[in-house]
């Protein structure tokens, strides 16, 4: 029972990991039909400018982040302006971007392999061990959960209460429509790839406590948001938290049963039983 109730907690924390990469990438997904596989690029970078940050000039964890968040969304936007947008006015058929995603993913991810090493970095942020009975969980547990909390939070009164929020929710459910009122769609392309970039800096910064940062990071951060969105449903904010929350509670008690080297397999048939019992996701259609 015991271990049953801890691995419980590790997959609840990290379903919170996967639910933030769930929303960084369903954002940018949900509001332009971009598969932006150079999401998990994106990641990469933002964790490896992190601990450049933290081991060269000594910041603590939220400067860090910071800094992460900022190099993401520059780099973020940078992808749809060299080459999305592009591909958009010249009315690119959807595979078109998928590909060129593909190979942008590539590219990035070698770029930070150059500028970084391939070797894994890990910064020394501050982290202390809780007790609560049978359970233990470190306050980088905590800080990933408080994290994915404040986002949600954040994100949710940005897309209800502002103009531009309102402006995605509507392209999100009809970009035709939204054109059609007068809604700036390309301006609005531009804040979800500048939002979903920096909602994986805080994942990313998050991780590189847990686990360092390293240059293949990325391509289990684009599948797990990935996996996430089309369980929870596209275009569905709750949809997506609980995907994520699920695939990272699934994942944590397979290993009750499982040999660890199977684990990255559960995401895989989450997947699969998914697209063949309810294709259309947790959340079949985008309500907020």
């Amino acid at each position: 029972m015991d271990l049953f109730l801890q691995l419980l907690v590790n997959g609840f924390i990290n379903g919170s990991n996967y639910a933030l990469l769930g929303i960084g990438f369903g954002l940018i997904f949900s509001t332009t039909g971009i598969v932006h596989f150079a999401y998990g690029s994106v990641y990469t970078f933002a964790a490896y400018v992190a601990w450049f940050l933290a081991t060269s000039f000594g910041l603590a964890l939220l400067p860090s982040m910071a800094g992460a968040i900022v190099a993401a969304v520059l780099l973020g936007v940078a992808c749809y302006t060299l080459l999305y947008r592009p591909l958009e006015l010249r009315r690119a058929p959807p595979l078109i971007p998928l590909i060129a995603s593909l190979g942008l993913n590539i590219m990035l991810e070698n770029l930070n392999a150059i500028i970084f090493g391939s070797g894994v970095r890990s910064a020394n942020f501050a982290s202390e061990v809780y007790f609560a009975g049978p359970v233990f969980f470190t306050s980088v547990h905590i800080w990933q959960v408080v994290s994915c909390i404040a986002v949600v939070a954040a994100l949710v009164v940005f897309l209800r209460k502002t103009r531009y929020g309102r402006a995605i929710l509507a392209m999100t459910d009809d970009p035709n429509m939204a054109r059609v009122v007068g809604i700036d769609t390309k301006k609005v392309s531009y804040i979800v790839f500048a939002l979903g970039s920096a909602i994986s800096a805080v994942a990313a910064t998050l991780t590189l406590m847990k686990d360092g940062a390293s240059t293949h990071m990325g391509f289990i951060a684009v599948f797990m948001g990935f996996v996430a969105v089309i369980v929870g449903g596209v275009g569905s904010l709750r949809g997506v938290i609980a995907g994520g929350f699920l695939l990272g509670i699934v994942e944590s008690l397979g290993l009750w049963k499982i040999s660890t080297e199977w684990q990255s397999s559960i995401a895989f048939i989450v997947l699969f039983i998914m697209i063949m019992l309810r294709p259309q996701g947790l959340f079949s259609i985008a309500r907020r």
